[in-house]
Order: C-alpha cells, then structure tokens, then sequence
C-alpha cells in the first residue's frame, strides 16, 4: 500500500512539473514575440505588487525614449498638456484675459496686465486690481499655482471670482474664452527709429510683424530695429514670409531634410530698402536666429546684443493615438550663405552684455527703451555713431 501511494505522488509531481514547465515554455514564447518595453509592460502589469500608474509608466517610457536619442530639440508631449501646446503655437490661450502675479502678503492675484478685448477688460478690470478668491476659495488658502489653474478651464466655462477694487470689493463671473496674445509689438523711438518687438515665429506672426513695420513707415520710421530677445523660434513658413518682405533676390533660407531632399526659399524683387539692426541674445532661438543671420548676411542690418543659441535642427510634431504627441528632429537649416547655425550660433557684430538684473528685465518687458543698453547700441549703430 504505501509504494501504490508513493508511486502515485512520484505522477503527481511529474505532471505539476510537467506543467509548469510547459506554462514557463508558452510564457516565453508569448513574450518572445513582444517587444523588450512590451514585455516589461506586461511583466509589470502582472507581477508588480506595489500601485502603479499605467499612464504615468508609458509617459516615462515614451520621454526616455526620445530622450536617449542624445538630441537636445526633440520632446515629448504627455496628452495632459498637447492641448495646451497647440494652443501655444496658436499664440492664443483659453483664459479670462488676464496676466497676474501674487501679492507679497500671498493673500491676493494682483492683476498686471488685461488682454484687450478680452472677457476681465469688458467688466471693467485694470491692472493693480486683486483677485481675493476664486470659486469661493481664498487665494490666500491656495498654492500660487492652484489658483491660477482654478481660473484657466475649458471655453464657454464660467469662472466665479472675488475680486478687490481699491477699496471696495465685488463678485465677478466670467466666462472663458480663446485669448490671442500680440505676436509683434512696435513703438517709434528718437531719430525716427522704430522698434518692431517680435515674441515667435508662430502663427500670426508675419502678419502682425508687417503690419507692424507698414504702421512705423507711416509714422515717418526711415530705420527699424527687430528685437529677437528671448523669441524661441517657431514656423520657417512665418519666418520667410517676413524675410521675403524685408529682402530682395537671393537665397532667403535653406532646408535638408533626413530623406536627402534639399529645399531652398528665394526672395522676390520688392524689399524695404532701409538701415535695420536686429537685438539677440541667449535665449534666441532658431527663426529668431535664422531671422538675424539672413538679414546680416544680406548685408541690409547689423547683429546687436549677445551670442545666441545655436539651434539648427527642425521638429515635426507628431500626434499618438492615446493623445500625446513627440517632436522629432527631422531635418537641418542653413543661413543663405549655406551655414549651419547648430551648436555655433551667432556672434553679433556690435556684441553688448548685460547684468542678470537687466537680463530679467528685458525678459519680462520691465525696461524702458532709453534704459536699455543693448536698445541703445542698435540706435548708435544705426546713426553710425
């Protein structure tokens, strides 16, 4: 009796054996025809005993991706924030209209700028006054950030806000909505100089930046000055579009893309034929830099200000089912002389430094142009002074 019952354990094990090999066999096969993150997914989806994130692991996954390629211009986009990105290259946002910061006591949104035309200046709100409270939450009891994120939302949404005027202190509604930000800005300086301020290369930008420089000419402008500080760059389409407006005959931009094909953008006949300097720094990126590069090597401006970037490869930016979004390097730019800009940049002519305090008022627009050293290069370059 008792070899029958061992006989009968011994087929036992054999068969659970049997069976676990088989089943780590199958295994193998199934995960042998996955990819390696396709594995890991699984394996982690599986086994992992912790919590876990799917969303959050494929982002990681994604960026690190895109990250080994060892190419500091391409990105990924989680979904979460390629809705805002698109908005972003639309020069427009979803808001009530209104830039703020908070107050030293943290206890308020001061409001610093209005959007015109948008919802916060149709109620009749200026700058200097403070948001207090935000769908009935304290901005004093909320993160900086949270409170701003409580006014953002969708278009069409309504956003309810206390707000203190002077002294008194009112409940506001508002209804959010699609706000376009200036692309150019211009103003006239002494000696008949206009200053054309250009924030990107995105969209609306060659229009508003002619229409910029047209109004200065009417106003009796016979010099202009572009400021390209801190412009990131963006559209080449935008970028020749005010190139070929400002220039005449010749090779206005040069593209290599990674299939071999070259593409080269040439300059109609009509330019504006007058003394232009343009303003760069280290935060130029790009079309900013492919802007001051073309009108040097023309030979129609002069370079102010400090060395720029060095950025000389393109994006394409492709969506992914789940929503996200990578920009991939897919091409080179060159200047019209055939130069590559990457990793070089540009070293201006007439080269002006400037201390971190002046640096972050340019930045932010805080700085008059008679206060500004490198403004004020631009004007001695262009009087030949």
């Amino acid at each position: 009796m008792k070899n029958k019952v061992l006989l009968f354990l011994s087929y036992v094990l054999t068969a659970l054996l049997a069976c676990v090999i088989t089943t780590w066999l199958i295994l193998g096969n199934q995960l042998g025809s996955f990819s390696k993150l396709e594995q890991l997914e699984m394996l982690i989806d599986k086994n992992f005993i912790g919590e876990k994130d799917k969303t959050e692991i494929q982002d990681a996954a994604a960026d690190a991706m895109v990250e080994a390629l060892g190419d500091r211009w391409s990105y990924y986009i989680p979904a979460d924030e390629y809705g805002a990105y698109q908005q972003q290259m639309k020069n427009e946002y979803v808001g009530i209209g209104v830039t703020v910061q908070v107050t030293e006591d943290g206890a308020s949104l001061e409001i610093v700028e209005v959007a015109p035309d948008g919802p916060a200046e149709l109620v009749g709100l200026v700058p200097g006054d403070c948001i207090v409270a935000v769908e009935g939450e304290l901005v004093a009891d909320l993160t900086a950030d949270l409170a701003k994120e409580k006014i953002k939302g969708e278009a069409g949404t309504v956003v309810d806000m206390t707000v203190k005027k002077g002294m008194e202190t009112v409940e506001i509604s508002l209804s959010r909505t699609a706000i376009k930000t200036p692309v150019a800005t211009y103003q006239m300086l002494e000696h008949n100089i206009g200053l054309v301020t250009i924030e990107n290369f995105d969209s609306r930008c060659a229009e508003e930046t002619i229409d910029a420089i047209e109004s200065l000419l009417s106003q009796g402008a016979d010099k202009l000055i572009f400021d390209v500080r801190n412009n990131p760059g963006g559209y080449k389409s935008e970028l020749v579009k005010v190139l070929d407006y400002l220039l005449a005959d010749g090779v206005l931009f040069h593209s290599l893309y990674v299939n071999g094909e070259e593409e080269k953008e040439y300059a109609k006949e009509d330019c504006l034929d007058i003394p232009m300097a343009v303003l760069v720094n280290k935060n130029s990126y790009s079309a900013a830099e492919f802007f001051a590069a073309a009108l040097s090597e023309h030979e129609v401006a002069c370079v102010v200000g400090e060395k720029t970037v060095g950025k000389g490869y393109f994006q394409n930016v492709y969506p992914m089912s789940d929503g996200s979004a990578v920009g991939l390097s897919v091409g080179k730019y060159f200047t019209p002389n055939g130069i590559s800009l990457e990793g070089v940049g540009i070293t201006p002519e007439y080269p002006v430094e400037v201390d971190e305090e002046t640096f972050a008022k340019i930045l932010y627009n805080s700085l008059q142009p008679e206060d500004d050293p490198q403004i004020f290069a631009a004007v001695k370059a262009l009087l030949g002074q």
